[in-house]
């Protein structure tokens, strides 16, 4: 799995619950829009301690997963519509860093992993690890993407 068949460009947005990265998934949305791209969302679940049924944990992901098709909807839905780009959605269990990291090492038309800060405080694990020690160390560049940015400055910089 090298590469998407027609080779198109894959901005990769990690997403969760954050205002930050339903911004970063906007800018996302409308760079694939304005350059024939992709965009692929990846969900990354925190693997419960014990799961004494293995059905337990593939429910948890189901449930994920449907949450944030319906996050996804809802924050892109007009661009989606408007462009016809239609999100792929990854969940994965573990840990998000390495989650990332893995999916990027394998892909090579991943254009670029799409991240977004929140406009105060933390940046947040994936912002601190990927523009930190790693961030010579991704074969694409990494798009930070500021959470407090309008629908007007993400159309004018995308």
């Amino acid at each position: 799995m090298n590469g998407a068949p027609d080779d198109k460009r894959t901005y990769l947005v990690v997403i969760d619950d954050s205002p930050e990265a339903r911004t970063a998934l906007h800018f996302a949305a409308r760079r694939a829009a304005k350059t024939n791209g992709a965009v692929e969302v990846l969900a990354v679940v925190e693997p419960q301690d014990f799961v004494q049924w293995g059905g337990v944990q593939a429910a948890i992901e189901e449930e994920q997963r449907l949450r944030i098709e319906a996050s996804v909807a809802a924050s892109v839905g007009e661009i989606v519509d408007a462009a016809g780009i239609q999100p792929t959605i990854i969940v994965s269990p573990g840990d998000p860093v390495a989650a990332v990291r893995g999916l990027i090492g394998t892909r090579s038309d991943i254009a670029a992993l799409v991240l977004g800060a929140a406009p105060s405080g933390n940046p947040g694990v994936l912002v601190a690890n990927f523009t930190g020690n790693d961030a010579g160390k991704l074969p694409c560049p990494v798009m930070i993407i500021p959470g407090g940015l309008s629908d007007e400055q993400l159309e004018r910089l995308s």
